[in-house]
């Protein structure tokens, strides 16, 4: 599933052609993704203008000149495409252009059009009032956004105080910081030098713990910037809106590197791998305590 820096890479690559931009109309091809369509969605939408494109955590969500906003979520393989057409006759369809996934078209005035294509309909739309969206129960408990200036280890140790969970899943659960998926959480826990076993609230108690906040801070910072400047990382499904991978992949220090050396400068460990929660954690247990 993408996680914040592709969705922000996203996001940033449809902000200008959707700011300040209307719709003019909605093509749906089907009458679901994960979810049914809001009620006379394509109503609601056509003739409103796009006064501003955000993202919260791994979701999109276009504010409309109606008072409603449109959330979006990717899902798992989730794209959107821009004025794109395949041409004629074209017998191979890279992920994201196969239009027989093409399930919703936004026809913007002037000529453009914005399409979102999703093989597996993991992904979702809704319409919500402008000011509900904190109540609504997929925003209501999540996390401080890592990428807001005013995440710093204060925040992060108050998020963390008392948790007797392994630091990793305290890290990827959303209500403790939003946007934080797997391969994420293990590049910042490497950088940090901080092992994804250690009970989350420790850091704030121990000895040097106020250190630890402040380097695991700075460390979520700097890879989720990292990641979205390079356009995210592409594994599996993930492109950009113009089509082209992501390329942060090349950059993991220990995501999917077991049994490489560890980067770190003086370190002589190797990268293992372990199960937490039925996923893979990788780490350097030399380095990171």
């Amino acid at each position: 599933m993408p996680e914040l820096p592709e969705v922000e890479t996203v996001r940033r690559g449809l902000a200008p052609v959707l700011e300040g931009a209307m719709i003019e109309r909605v093509d749906l091809r089907r009458g679901d993704l994960r979810f049914p369509f809001p009620p006379k969605f394509r109503e609601r939408i056509a003739g409103r203008r796009v006064t501003r494109l955000l993202r919260r955590a791994k979701y999109l969500i276009a504010e409309l000149d109606s008072g409603e906003e449109l959330v979006m979520h990717l899902g798992m393989s989730g794209s959107f495409r821009i004025a794109a057409e395949d041409p004629i006759g074209e017998p191979y369809y890279p992920r994201g252009r196969d239009p027989k996934h093409d399930h919703v078209i936004f026809h913007l005035k002037g000529g453009a059009t914005v399409t979102y294509n999703d093989p597996r309909r993991f992904g979702f739309m809704l319409l919500l009032q402008r000011g509900e969206r904190d109540k609504h129960p997929l925003f209501a408990h999540l996390g401080a956004e890592p990428l807001d200036p005013r995440f710093n280890a204060k925040k992060l140790g108050a998020a963390l105080d008392g948790r007797k969970t392994p630091l990793k899943a305290a890290l990827l659960d959303q209500t403790t910081i939003a946007g934080l998926g797997n391969i994420y959480v293990c590049e910042a826990l490497h950088r940090a030098g901080l092992s994804p076993m250690r009970p989350a609230g420790e850091l704030d108690s121990a000895k040097g713990g106020a250190r630890a906040l402040e380097r695991l801070a700075g460390a979520i910072r700097d890879v989720l910037n990292e990641a979205v400047d390079a356009g995210g990382s592409s594994l599996r499904d993930h492109r950009q809106t113009d089509g082209s991978l992501g390329y942060f992949q090349h950059s993991f220090r220990v995501y999917d590197r077991e049994g490489a050396a560890c980067p770190t400068r003086g370190c002589k460990g190797t990268v293992e791998r372990v199960t937490q929660g039925g996923r893979s954690t990788f780490y350097c247990p030399a380095c990171q305590k």
